[in-house]
């Protein structure tokens, strides 16, 4: 129960707030908070929900697994392999500083505006922290560790399965929690620019049409969605990396 009032606490303080401050509010960009609840219990149905939120769940997961596959095997191959990793880094670095955003309209002129883009510009964005703490997870490998691995005759495909990427997993995973939130804010950029459905989408129409408390009840949800989501990862984390936050409270203890 404390965990969750610690978890809860601050927005549950915002929000209340936000009611009493707004409150009797005539500016029509900024209405009370009531309305906006109102309107959000009004326009988030089971129908609109099956048009528009799990569409773009469906292609926040896709873009986010790609990612995350690609830039943890990729990432492996350059942490082990010191030539390849000195061939790749320019141009990797080069990548990685272009915002994602900006490549929308060029990923549109072979892609289409259909799912294959937003998926795409999900991918390109999140694969860096991916990758990046990949790489480091894996160069950070303890040097005795991969000795005795090789006195044991343990090598190739096991030794990466069985040593390299459990070493590597606190960094990857730490890469894998950048990019979630990285691949919610492409989600909605990339709905913004061209799309039929969508909760970008949505709230952009909302946005034109001066349908301004349903605007700002999709930003709650998109909100709600990105809070979610990283509490379902957190669980994930604790279940994944266990012997790790074993490991560090044994260290904490002594």
């Amino acid at each position: 129960m404390k965990r969750v009032a610690y978890v809860l606490g601050l927005p549950v303080v915002l929000f209340a707030g936000w009611f009493l401050i707004s409150a009797g509010s005539e500016n029509f960009y900024a209405p009370p908070l009531s309305d906006i609840l109102r309107a959000f219990g009004k326009t988030w149905t089971l129908d609109r929900l099956n048009a528009d939120v799990f569409p773009s769940l469906l292609r926040l997961g896709a873009g986010y697994l790609l990612a995350a596959v690609i830039g943890i095997a990729l990432g492996v191959a350059v942490g082990l392999h010191r030539g390849l990793r000195a061939t790749l880094e320019p141009v990797l670095e080069f990548f990685r500083a272009v915002p994602p955003p900006v490549l929308v309209p060029v990923i549109m002129l072979f892609a289409g505006i259909g799912d294959g883009m937003k998926i795409i510009v999900i991918v390109f964005g999140c694969v860096w922290p991916v990758l990046l703490n990949t790489v480091e997870g894996v160069r950070a490998v303890d040097s005795v560790q991969l000795a005795t691995a090789k006195a044991y005759g343990i090598g190739g495909a096991a030794r990466i399965r069985q040593l390299i990427v459990p070493s590597a997993s606190p960094q990857i995973v730490a890469g894998l929690r950048q990019s979630l939130a990285i691949a919610i804010i492409l989600m909605v950029i990339s709905e913004m620019f061209a799309a039929s459905n969508g909760l970008g989408f949505t709230i952009v129409q909302f946005q034109r049409s001066f349908a301004i408390p349903e605007m700002w009840s999709g930003i709650i949800l998109l909100g709600l969605l990105g809070f979610v989501l990283s509490l379902l990862f957190r669980l994930a984390e604790r279940r994944v990396l266990r012997w790790y936050h074993g490991l560090r409270s044994v260290v904490r203890g002594r």
